[in-house]
């Protein structure tokens, strides 16, 4: 079989897990990707993941201090199609790195720029550490409350760098698309910065819709930060002394839940009629207070195997990464390989992000020593040089321009996803059930605005004939189709694979689900927090293993669940949303480019293993994941939260240049003993390390540390100025990058929203309002040559719906 991006000629430029992801992925599915490294390497091959990021590349070396690694450098990108920059703005145009310098030795190149804040605005050059755009965009603070301490806390799995890899792809593979149509590259920026903003799920709404309507929006929401979870949402302690997590957010999964668990018994009082979420709070905290203890009688085993068989039911185990490479339906998926290789002899790898039925992915698992390549040699072809043949070339709008989806999704995932695509121009048709997507009735709709952002709404009654017949002309114009359903369910409903692709064969058909189309648990339902606490993330976020130590007594049962449910924060969700769009894309661009259709899968369990990249594989020797230090500050002394005179501060300097610069900088004399000369000896004596800089930040505030500690060139930054939706919106470093962009909802009118996830230079994004259910019925269904009469006659039916008048 022919591989997604077979023929793709990538420069890995890019140092570090952010770029070295992408071009992996870009690997995986065929593309010959060479990775130039600096002499000596890549210095974050140190790194555990290293191995696995590396794979499937060569490697050369080239200095591009010099005029040599200069036009060694140059004479590949007159071959290449793609250029991976992760450099700093002005490192790239030291180094004759930038858009502007490549583009013009090969106008077809798409070059893509990976960044920690963006190629604008005052925080352009702040080196862009995961943790200090974390902490600088505020989601340190997201977990505020999640011990006993004041202030930010740590926050542990790498959401940027995923997203940013993520979306690097996405952005990679929309360009090559356009340059189909168009015959000529593009430039491709994406940043940690950009990829923090998938996880704020409507805040940057609410704080503007706060100050506008202050009776709808009367509470801060960051004041729930010390609450007790969802009933639905419930970490519960076992018999055996093990935590597990419930995720049971729809009301008929819950029902089952209370079935599953012997306690239907609560129905017979009428506090306990309808949704959980609409519980008085005496009665729903009498009902948690009897979940945590009936869950205290059964073993963590005895549990799940009730829970498996009934299939209703959303539960998993806390654990760690290196657990889950043992979980029977994520080996069952293909999301663990095994391998082995030279260096490290056997291992478990990460699999492929998604797989396609017609171009799946070839891994080839062994990853390259520095410069072993010595020379690589890309002529100059018709697919690395301009076309010749403008008669065949258009111009195009926006990258995805004439891609028609058809979105069958509910609640966050798999409908973010379809934003994502919608934002780079793809028309997507989100089909809902009369009465809309679930998602609308929460925080009093104005969560649905992203997951419907950038799309058209059509309201269809799918189990009526009138409604099939709907959807089938829909198929019939459209290029992909994306759903969440279990497996069974879009068979009986008209819209499985055979179904659509008898209708369209070289349709694009994804189905995003929680566990997958088949094998031991892919019948059972899953949502955000089951990934969280199946895949490691939770646990470390948490603190490591120790935060599972069972307690005893109801009250210090209630605190440690409130302190996991805090830890298992929302990012699963959007974790899924962006390996669901890379899928795609990876399909579109086959489609585009091959004229194949295929079966796309995707599920949340692999989606959320690329999230905990950096310790989803296993080799002996393998350094441990790191456990966060005690207070949850971060991981060492050089890489933590401190404590000023006024506010807080993210400090990043783990590298032996920046290191000189801080000690230079605070002219602090206990730095210069001989205890601190080395990183091992600062590694050996982390504790007093820490407690120096303790000592150190506390003689300035937290504004006046990061001014001081950037003009040297050392990360760090204030972590306790906004949470994300208040940093998202005041910031003006935002605005200049185009971060946040403006858009107009018919409920809530003109109001920011958060920017594309990738920005092309040329195409440029499609980013739309959210959209209200069924607001595009009438149009949709006289585009698909409806009589009006008829048309009338079956919103009078309730075969479709809308919320307009």
């Amino acid at each position: 079989m022919v591989e997604a991006c077979e023929g793709i000629r990538v420069l890995d430029l890019s140092s570090g897990p952010a770029g070295g992801l992408a071009s992996m992925i870009l690997a995986d599915f065929g593309a010959d990707v060479v990775k130039v490294e600096r002499p000596g390497g890549d210095p974050y091959r140190r790194l555990a993941a290293a191995p696995m990021w590396l794979r499937g590349k060569r490697s050369i070396e080239a200095d591009l201090k010099t005029r040599l690694g200069q036009q060694t450098l140059h004479d590949l990108v007159a071959g290449a199609d793609v250029v991976l920059v992760s450099h700093r703005p002005d490192t790239a145009r030291r180094l004759q790195v930038d858009a502007e310098t490549l583009r013009a030795l090969n106008p077809r190149l798409v070059y893509c720029h990976v960044t920690g804040f963006g190629p604008r605005g005052p925080l352009a050059n702040y080196r862009g550490y995961e943790g200090v755009v974390a902490a600088k965009a505020g989601r340190m603070m997201t977990f505020a409350g999640q011990t006993d301490r004041d202030g930010p806390i740590f926050s542990y799995v790498q959401v940027g760098t995923h997203g940013a890899s993520q979306a690097a792809v996405q952005g990679i593979l929309a360009a090559l698309i356009a340059r189909e149509a168009t015959g000529e590259g593009q430039t491709v920026e994406t940043s940690l910065l950009q990829a923090m903003m998938p996880y704020d799920m409507g805040g940057i709404l609410i704080q503007q819709l706060m100050r506008r309507f202050p009776k709808l929006f009367p509470e801060d929401p960051w004041s729930a930060f010390g609450r007790m979870p969802t009933l639905q949402y419930q970490p519960v302690l076992t018999k055996d002394g093990r935590w597990l997590q419930l995720g049971n957010l729809v009301e008929h999964l819950f029902h089952a839940f209370l079935v599953a668990a012997d306690l239907s018994e609560v129905y017979v009082d009428e506090r306990y009629q309808g949704p959980p979420n609409q519980y008085a709070e005496d009665a729903r905290e009498e009902l948690r207070d009897r979940i945590l203890a009936k869950m205290q009688e059964r073993t963590l085993d005895e549990w799940m195997q009730a829970f498996i068989a009934d299939g209703n039911v959303a539960a998993e185990p806390y654990v760690t990464t290196q657990e889950a490479l043992s979980h029977p339906q994520i080996v069952h998926n293909g999301a663990v390989i095994e391998v082995d290789t030279p260096a490290h002899g056997a291992m478990k790898q990460i699999g492929p992000v998604g797989r396609l039925s017609q171009t799946p992915a070839s891994i080839r698992p062994v990853a390259p020593q520095v410069g072993e390549s010595r020379t690589v040699s890309w002529p100059v072809t018709a697919s690395s040089a301009p076309s010749a043949n403008g008669s065949l070339q258009r111009q195009l709008r926006h990258p995805l321009e004439g891609v028609t989806i058809l979105e069958f999704a509910t609640i966050i995932a798999t409908p973010y996803a379809c934003s994502i695509l919608g934002d780079l121009g793809a028309r997507v048709i989100k089909v809902e059930p009369i009465g809309g997507d679930p998602m609308r009735g929460m925080v009093n709709g104005v969560g649905a605005t992203k997951t419907t952002a950038s799309k058209e709404s059509i309201s269809v009654d799918m189990k009526s004939e009138e409604g099939r017949e709907v959807v089938r002309r829909l198929v019939e114009q459209a290029d992909a189709l994306i759903h969440n359903f279990r497996p069974g369910v879009p068979e009986r409903l008209g819209i499985g694979y055979e179904d659509v692709r008898a209708v369209r064969p070289d349709i694009v058909y994804v189905s995003a689900m929680g566990y997958g189309s088949d094998g031991p648990y892919a019948h059972r339902p899953n949502a955000h927090p089951i990934p969280g606490a199946a895949l490691g993330g939770a646990v470390m976020q948490a603190g490591g293993p120790s935060a599972l130590a069972p307690v005893e007594g109801i009250e210090a049962i209630r605190e440690r669940s409130r302190q996991l449910m805090r830890a298992n924060e929302v990012n699963p969700d959007p974790n899924t949303s962006l390996v669901i769009a890379t899928a795609t894309m990876l399909a579109l661009f086959a489609q585009r480019t091959r004229g194949l259709g295929q079966h796309v899968e995707c599920d949340m369990m692999t989606a959320n293993a690329y999230a905990n990249f950096d310790d989803f594989l296993a080799y002996e020797g393998k350094p441990e994941r790191p456990v966060p230090v005690p207070g949850l500050y971060g991981l060492g002394a050089l890489y933590r939260l401190y404590e000023t005179e006024q506010g807080w501060v993210f400090l990043a300097c783990p590298s032996e240049s920046e290191w000189r610069a801080l000690v230079r900088t605070v002219d602090e004399p206990r730095l210069r003993d001989d205890r601190f000369a080395t990183d091992v000896g600062r590694r050996d004596h982390d504790a007093e390390l820490a407690a120096i800089l303790s000592d150190v930040f506390c003689r300035r505030t937290a504004d006046d540390w990061e001014q001081l500690l950037t003009l040297a060139d050392v990360a760090c930054v204030r972590a306790d100025a906004a949470h994300p939706a208040q940093f998202f919106d005041r910031s003006q470093h935002m605005v200049e990058n185009g971060f946040v962009v403006e858009a107009d909802h018919l409920r809530w009118g003109r109001h920011w929203r958060a920017g594309p996830l990738t920005r092309l230079s040329t195409t440029t994004p499609s980013t739309g309002a959210g959209v209200l259910a069924g607001q595009h019925t009438r149009q949709i269904l006289r585009e698909l040559e409806f009589e009006a009469q008829e048309i009338d006659g079956m919103f009078g039916s309730g075969v479709v719906a809308s919320e307009l008048p």
